[in-house]
């Protein structure tokens, strides 16, 4: 093959037609001598070709040899490819069609190279956190056989040794019986595995998805003694802090009024008891009350549902709190506990009056929703920071120098136990909405 010009690429085709037209130019002065020499023209016309196509065969084949060890070389790489292996490259030092290409096929390499090394220690960090996570990870083929299981899987339900090819049947015999009903209940739960001394409490969630055009499903067990252990006795040390706090509040001037009562009687200064006195029983009231709220909370009973007229229902409220109605005249029977949802919504509307809400902007709100009923006390208060919204509704939190934290606290139990759910949310121009949702 003619070496290119400087400067410029010699595609494959000028080489061809280079190599055509010299041997068509060679064919021609062989046959115009001829011509002369034997005065046959049409001989010479048959005979110049006929000799020069062996010629012409072999130069061809030798031009094109390169290209076709180079397609040999092409269809070796890409089967490499094909296999999972991108450590193979190509060279091919001339600058046309076929270089271009070649240029191509190794950028090509090198990228799949690059994403295979960068999947394999992708794979290879999935692995590690999977393997070392302490949440126990079993997933299980179609035909129930372990698939994969983690060390924390292995330890829980392999005492240590692999699951991976064993019937999940066959595991769960071995296991404790806990498990098992867990998993016959479907879904995600929780169970106790020990006795009193030993116990151990797993969360179960179950997921299934199509791995390989293949139904899977993945089972994670997540051991949470240590981490609700931890909750309840920071829960209890924060009911312990408010007792106490409420308890001193109360005991201390309770003690030393009557201190100071006794010193009264002595000297016969009568006339300072009665208000003494009075601040005892004000005090003492508090407390009970105080000791009232939780014992009502602790002890809140499953609601009695029954089906009531909200109408009437509206108006009982209406004769103990003031406040504002907006919904339909007649909105129908609803089904709740009456006792439950009226407490419920007289600490809602108290706590509306006392956000320094106008007493004509406190509104109750009721909504027929397809298949639930709305309830929303509004109000025209300060509203409630960001802080104060995200824990308004946990037990003992309050903003509150004398509160509880059990108003919004006991509201969020009644609705949950009527199947329902409360949000609070602030209202645009100022103000606090606290919606619940029952069920209809």
């Amino acid at each position: 093959m003619a070496p290119p010009v400087t400067g410029r690429r010699l595609t494959l085709s000028t080489t061809f037609t280079i190599l055509a037209g010299a041997y068509l130019l060679l064919a021609s002065t062989i046959s115009v001598v001829l011509a002369a020499v034997l005065e046959h023209p049409w001989w010479a016309i048959l005979v110049a070709p006929a000799l020069l196509l062996p010629l012409l065969y072999y130069h061809v084949r030798r031009a094109f040899s390169p290209m076709r060890s180079l397609f040999r070389a092409l269809a070796g790489t890409v089967a490499s490819y094909r296999d999972g292996d991108f450590s193979f490259g190509l060279s091919w030092h001339a600058k046309n069609e076929l270089g271009d290409l070649v240029d191509a096929h190794n950028d090509l390499g090198d990228a799949l190279r690059e994403q295979r090394i960068a999947l394999v220690q992708r794979e290879l960090l999935l692995d590690t956190m999977v393997q070392h996570t302490p949440v126990a990870m079993v997933l299980v083929d179609p035909h129930h056989r372990v698939v994969h299981g983690n060390l924390a899987a292995r330890k829980l339900l392999g005492d240590g040794k692999r699951l991976e090819g064993q019937s999940f049947e066959e595991i769960l015999d071995r296991s404790p019986d806990a498990l098992r009903e867990a998993l016959q209940r479907g879904g995600d739960g929780m169970f106790t595995v020990g006795d009193a001394e030993h116990e151990e409490i797993y969360h179960l969630s179950r997921r299934s998805f199509r791995l390989n055009g293949r139904k899977h499903e993945l089972l994670l067990l997540r051991q949470l003694t240590a981490e609700l252990r931890r909750q309840e006795v920071q829960t209890w040390k924060k009911v312990i802090r408010v007792i106490s706090h409420e308890l001193n509040n109360s005991l201390a001037p309770i003690a030393s009024l009557a201190h100071s009562g006794a010193e009264l009687v002595k000297r016969g200064q009568y006339e300072r008891l009665p208000n003494a006195l009075a601040t005892i029983e004000d005090r003492a009231r508090h407390l009970e009350g105080f000791i009232r709220d939780y014992a009502r909370f602790a002890k809140l009973p499953a609601p009695r549902l029954e089906s009531v007229e909200w109408k009437r229902f509206i108006a009982q409220l209406h004769s103990q709190v003031e406040f504002a109605y907006e919904g339909a005249d007649e909105p129908g029977i609803g089904r709740f506990d009456a006792a439950q949802l009226s407490q419920c919504l007289l600490n809602l509307l108290k706590n509306a009056h006392e956000s320094g809400s106008a007493h004509g902007d406190v509104t109750l709100a009721l909504k027929r929703l397809p298949e639930s009923w709305r309830i929303e006390v509004l109000d025209r208060g300060s509203g409630m920071n960001e802080a104060v919204l995200a824990n308004a509704l946990l037990p003992f939190y309050s903003t509150k120098r004398h509160g509880t934290g059990l108003g919004l606290a006991l509201a969020r139990e009644i609705a949950e136990a009527h199947g329902g759910r409360i949000a609070l949310l602030n209202r645009q121009g100022g103000g606090l909405c606290v919606a619940m949702t029952l069920p209809a």
